[in-house]
């Protein structure tokens, strides 16, 4: 990860001038920390996996969750220090689940003058009509979202769409894949789309959970809970996740580990013939070294 010092955004501060999205913020050494913090790990992860590029257009999508509000907060920062030079553009998908509060993020973003777009697509019924009761529903749900937001990007002119999955995301779903999936993966922090018109970001790649929870509790931002399929019990997801947490409870330090590990794959020493030619390999041949297959961080 590269570095990016406390003064590269003290030098930005100027006195009390600061982005709607922060009015009210609580005056604490701990928060301007944790600030600073989460827009030094933002930035460091955009310079990183190359996701900047000036003058483009992102799409940020907001579900109203703790990480979507900190993904909004901490990307306009960095607009407003100067030091993220693209167009943004908040969207929220109301995709009709009953209860769903469609006032509170309108009112949210128009009264910090945030550009916004607002979509409604029923996509409720069509999950809940094609998933029996009880089964899970995050994948075709997922799916659904996916496409509409990428239709808007498409109508937007945005040439990406900007999700707020942070580090510990990533982890759950490298664990996912391993338990269930049989396959070494999990959500890139850049990645084209199929048809290789948009860009799928996840600037909040080196973001502790943990830190979007304080953060967004600490500002008041008004939380949405999923009443689609985050309420679902004994999701795997949910599984992964309370194991990552007794892992980290027994070894504090753990997950950080865990993902410094994501980034640096050796293949080598994996059992993956189509990512290092092991028929290659005899004495006193050339031998390739890990150097010489693709950057795995790249994909």
């Amino acid at each position: 990860m590269n570095e990016v010092s406390d003064l590269d955004i003290s030098d930005r501060d100027d006195g009390d001038e600061i982005h709607a999205l922060f009015r009210g913020a609580p005056q604490t050494t701990a928060f301007r920390k944790l600030r600073k913090r989460l827009v030094r790990e933002t930035r460091a992860a955009i310079e990183d996996f190359g996701m900047l590029r000036a003058g483009d257009r992102w799409l940020v999508c907001l579900s109203g969750g703790k990480d979507s509000y900190t993904l909004l907060a901490i990307l306009h920062e960095l607009k407003w220090r100067g030091l993220l030079p693209v167009e943004l553009l908040a969207c929220n998908l109301d995709q009709g689940q009953p209860g769903f509060p469609a006032t509170v993020l309108p009112e949210f973003l128009s009264n910090r003058g945030v550009e916004h777009r607002i979509e409604y697509q029923d996509t409720y019924s069509i999950v809940t009509d094609k998933i029996a009761l009880g089964g899970t529903m995050c994948s075709l749900c997922s799916r659904l979202r996916r496409g509409n937001l990428y239709r808007i990007a498409r109508e937007e002119g945005c040439s990406a769409v900007v999700l707020g999955h942070h580090r510990d995301d990533m982890l759950e779903t490298f664990f996912m894949n391993l338990f269930h999936g049989g396959r070494l993966a999990t959500m890139p922090p850049k990645l084209l789309n199929e048809e290789g018109d948009l860009l799928v970001l996840r600037p909040l790649a080196y973001v502790a959970e943990a830190d979007c929870e304080k953060f967004a509790r600490d500002m008041n931002y008004p939380i949405i809970p999923c009443d689609l399929c985050g309420s679902q019990e004994g999701l795997q997801r949910a599984q992964v996740k309370k194991l990552l947490n007794e892992w980290e409870a027994r070894a504090p330090g753990r997950r950080q580990v865990m993902f410094r590990a994501l980034m640096n794959t050796r293949p080598s020493h994996l059992l993956d013939p189509k990512l290092f030619e092991f028929s290659a390999l005899w004495p006193g041949e050339a031998v390739q070294t890990d150097e010489d297959v693709p950057n795995l961080r790249q994909i």
